[in-house]
């Protein structure tokens, strides 16, 4: 009974938290801007996001399980979210509080089936590392298993007892919000909540299953070999089960590290280009990709004397992600739109990769980012720091709302993605300030585009044939445009007047709602001296277009 007492707490005390903050951040960022405060609300922005992060950094720690994996990722989430939360939160990569070695000692050895001294010849009691899931710690395999792996030193990760209980209360409730957030309409309409958690509970049953991670070690490692660039550790297969994973000790430099880096002679900005680009192999290339490369599960090692002065080692492999042929194809498009600065090819790839629905009217959007290549393309995370903010406001009022109103989705398989490539940018602009992804994609793009060259007759065969088709059809359509012109039914569609004028028609209804509230509620006000249930009935029905006036629109936009 105390344990499911304890659980019950804790799912509570997560879905009061993300009321809390859900209904503050309607009331801000919603609510007020729509009743003219806007800029009101903004001044105290910057302490609300301070509070919020501190509170989820204090909540997060206090409970451990999934909350750690969630502020992980906003913690490296450097290009994008302000400098408020990121701060706060980054100290959670290594301040998940330990388990007591007595504890880490019962499960082992049951797991194991022998005592540890059995099972190894020198066990650490202290933790190398506290992770969410699990606590590693170092040790030395006895000399026959040695001998049988080739290895001594090995890390030995054993799963935090009862985490699996804690991973299903936390699961539970991440579905309560995801269903709470599905209810509001430009969450519903961009993206299935409820299906990306579930690929995200699949995940996580994945992570805590120590022999999926050790198969995953081994085919990470399969797809580097030969490659100078990366290394994986070697698993110590006797002594691995479902709850403890045997690894030879890879430990090196943290690749966040820099003074460390810079103390071995390695510059942090060719770490950062190294390891954009090895990223960026494991999903366009190999399709198989590391989806948790957060500080704390990469090394820089160096090889003095090597062929190469250090390489990147990889840990962790509890959380991977697959990328099928198609969509690695679609997502290679992506790319080589993004580095050509060509804004109708980027659309037609999100398009193509299923992030943008095939009914979309995408005039607009293609305009959008087009100005967004000239504007910003090439531009680095620190140089965009460097933009007058008046200038993303401006951007933002020209284009916001034809980007809102386009149906954008996240595929189902797209969360690992989403998330690796986020780590990869974070981590990256931590490592260099100065760093600019355009740099290590336009030579991968490069890559791809040679790779490419051996389909270009067949796609330039293709192109003539649409012109021709186009150049057949051309006599007959200009007669019909000349025929439309004059019989009066000629018509042009632009999505962006439309949206305009649906706009002013919300802007004009809402006007004649507060006229009409003015005068009931003042007739009713002079009345009420003389007619007091007259005056105040009429005063009561002068809210209906109060409300009405204030909250018109709001499902829209």
């Amino acid at each position: 009974m105390a344990d499911a007492g304890t659980s019950r707490a804790r799912y509570r005390r997560i879905l009061r938290f993300a009321a809390r903050y859900m209904a503050q951040a309607w009331w801000y960022e919603l609510f007020l801007p729509r009743i003219g405060l806007g800029r009101w609300a903004a001044r105290g922005r910057a302490r609300r996001l301070t509070g919020l992060a501190q509170n989820f950094h204090g909540l997060a720690v206090s409970l451990g399980g999934l909350m750690i994996k969630v502020g992980q990722f906003m913690s490296s989430r450097l290009d994008v979210l302000p400098p408020e939360i990121t701060k706060e939160l980054e100290g959670l990569q290594d301040e998940v509080p330990p388990v007591e070695f007595d504890a880490i000692r019962r499960l082992a050895e049951a797991e194991l089936g022998v005592a540890l001294e059995s099972a190894y010849a020198w066990i650490d009691p202290l933790p190398v590392a506290a992770a969410s899931l699990g606590q590693a710690h170092r040790a030395r395999l006895r000399p026959d298993d040695a001998a049988e792996t080739g290895f001594t030193d090995v890390v030995v990760k054993v799963q935090r007892p009862g985490i699996e209980q804690i991973v299903e209360v936390d699961l539970a409730a991440l579905r309560r919000v995801a269903r709470w957030l599905s209810r509001v309409g430009i969450v519903r309409d961009h993206v299935d909540l409820p299906i990306l958690i579930e690929e995200f509970a699949h995940t996580s049953y994945e992570e805590i299953d120590y022999q999926h991670e050790a198969r995953n070690a081994v085919r990470f490692a399969e797809n580097f070999v030969g490659d100078v660039r990366v290394e994986a550790p070697e698993v110590a297969w006797e002594r691995s089960t479902r709850r403890v994973l045997t690894l030879a000790d890879v430990t090196a430099i943290k690749i966040n590290d820099v003074e460390g880096l810079r103390a071995a002679g390695i510059e942090p900005a060719d770490v950062a280009s190294e390891f954009a680009t090895v990223m960026f192999d494991q999903l366009f290339r190999d399709g198989y990709f590391h989806a948790d490369p957060h500080p704390g599960n990469i090394f820089v090692t160096p090889t003095p004397g090597a062929e190469r002065p250090w390489h990147l080692t990889f840990i962790d492999f509890g959380m991977m992600g697959e990328v099928p042929d198609r969509l690695r194809r679609d997502l290679q498009q992506v790319v080589i739109a993004v580095a050509s600065r060509n804004g109708k090819q980027l659309v037609d790839s999100i398009r193509d990769v299923g992030v943008l629905l095939p009914s979309a009217d995408t005039v607009e959007l293609e305009r959008a980012m087009t100005a967004l290549f000239a504007r910003f393309g090439g531009m680095g995370f620190a140089e965009l720091q460097q933009v007058d903010p008046r200038e993303f406001q401006a951007f933002a009022r020209e284009f916001g709302d034809v980007i809102r109103s386009l149906p954008f989705q996240l595929p189902e398989n797209f969360l690992l993605i989403v998330r690796a490539v986020s780590l990869t940018s974070g981590m990256c602009s931590s490592l260099e300030p100065d760093f600019n992804m355009w740099d290590a994609v336009e030579p991968y793009a490069g890559q791809l585009m040679r790779d490419e060259r051996g389909n270009v007759a067949r796609a330039f065969a293709k192109e003539a044939v649409s012109v021709a088709a186009i150049a057949a059809r051309l006599p007959r359509r200009v007669d019909d445009l000349v025929t439309r012109a004059e019989e009066g039914r000629l018509s042009v569609d632009s999505p962006r007047v439309e949206q305009r004028m649906r706009s002013l028609d919300r802007v004009a209804r809402r006007a004649v709602s507060a006229v009409l509230f003015a005068g009931f509620f003042i007739a009713g006000a002079v009345l009420r001296a003389d007619e007091e249930v007259f005056g105040t009935v009429l005063m009561a029905v002068s809210l209906l277009p109060l409300v009405h006036a204030v909250l018109s629109g709001l499902g829209r936009r």
